[in-house]
């Protein structure tokens, strides 16, 4: 896969959660503000003399990067954050970074970015080959250095942990898994790093994918992939066909082809067991969805043993409130409320209410 290789192209719209492409990384023009200057660390190599050897090293960049389960309110987060602390959002989530599917792999709406930059999100062409890490490594790096650059801070968001370890290592060896158990997970990071971990019950959790999963289905998640077994040649686009969705639906396509009157809502009816063929792809997305979260989970219990210093912030509670369906004012008043308290205690801004959690302000040094 070629480096940079974003690709703008006009998608056919399905419904307002329909995303538009990003402008691409462009890195033929020199960044605007140079990197501080080498701090010096004297030592001396041998006491008999008066002489020194200066070792030089820079400063490293701060970024924040928000972890979490798929499905757990990171998007969110990262937005309700970078509109207060001045800052641009790098996707971390290997699906999202190609091209189409937005509603299958869940990109954020334009509309819900509030204006705030997106890198990587949609960017690159899947007819291209699937992202390595490597490549996500070297394309994540030209980001973060253009956002500091512009003297905003970087914030690193998504559930691929992979990407994120190949992002953050000082060392990467893109040979090693570092997530099996036999190969160690690198300590040494080339980026001054905040991990914030948003956690969730995992049977919390598990509810609310499931029921993600409809809203995506009513948002038009079916009629988007009709189209793209319909259009493109769906096995030669190896990584945006691991999405979630696309091998679950691949057999109910073979047997009921795009055009055939195989979506929701066209006047077509269904017989029964056309309808079971797609309700046990429903299903399966479901259980994949949930093992996904259960995984996502495992890996980032594996950094933090490693000794990644991980801030885990437990939103079970305000992910309950605030995630439930209501048409009643007052509660989503206080629904609102309550996840203003959460990003007051990621924040340390007292003035929006009770804090929810006794830690400390996991950003004090960002702020």
């Amino acid at each position: 896969m070629k480096i940079p290789f974003p690709k703008s192209t006009n998608q056919p719209l399905y419904t307002a959660l329909k995303t538009q492409p990003l402008h691409p990384i462009n890195i033929s023009i020199p960044f605007n503000k140079p990197r501080p200057p080498p701090i010096a660390v004297r030592m001396d190599t041998d006491s008999s003399t008066t002489t020194s050897t200066a070792v030089y090293r820079h400063k490293k960049d701060k970024i924040l990067v928000i972890m979490g389960a798929t499905g757990c309110g990171k998007t969110r987060v990262s937005i309700d954050l970078a509109t207060r602390l001045q800052s641009e959002i790098i996707n971390s989530d290997k699906m999202q970074v190609y091209e189409g599917l937005d509603i299958t792999t869940n990109k954020i709406t334009i509309q819900d970015r509030l204006g705030v930059p997106h890198h990587l999100l949609g960017e690159f062409d899947p007819d291209d080959g699937e992202l390595t890490p490597s490549e996500y490594r070297l394309a994540g790096g030209l980001a973060i250095s253009g956002i500091v650059s512009r003297q905003h801070l970087p914030i690193v968001v998504g559930g691929s942990n992979s990407l994120i370890h190949a992002l953050v290592a000082d060392r990467f060896n893109p040979e090693l898994n570092v997530f099996d158990g036999s190969n160690p997970v690198s300590t040494q990071l080339r980026y001054n790093c905040c991990f914030l971990w948003v956690d969730v019950s995992l049977p919390v959790l598990c509810d609310y994918l499931c029921k993600r999963v409809d809203e995506m289905l009513d948002s038009g998640m079916l009629d988007e992939l009709s189209e793209y077994y319909g259009s493109v040649d769906a096995a030669n686009q190896i990584g945006l066909r691991k999405a979630i969705g696309v091998p679950e639906f691949d057999r109910y396509f073979k047997r009921y082809p795009p055009g055939s009157g195989c979506g929701r809502g066209i006047g077509v009816e269904w017989d029964r067991v056309r309808r079971g063929a797609y309700e046990d792809c429903v299903r399966e997305i479901k259980e994949n969805t949930c093992q996904l979260a259960k995984r996502q989970i495992g890996k980032i219990l594996r950094l933090k043993g490693a000794g990644w210093d991980l801030k885990r912030v437990d939103a079970t509670g305000s992910f309950r409130e605030v995630m439930m369906v209501t048409s009643d004012d007052h509660i989503k008043k206080r629904k609102k409320k309550r996840w203003m308290e959460f990003l007051g205690d990621i924040l340390g801004v007292h003035k929006w209410g009770t804090r929810i959690c006794n830690e400390q302000p996991v950003l004090q040094n960002l702020l």
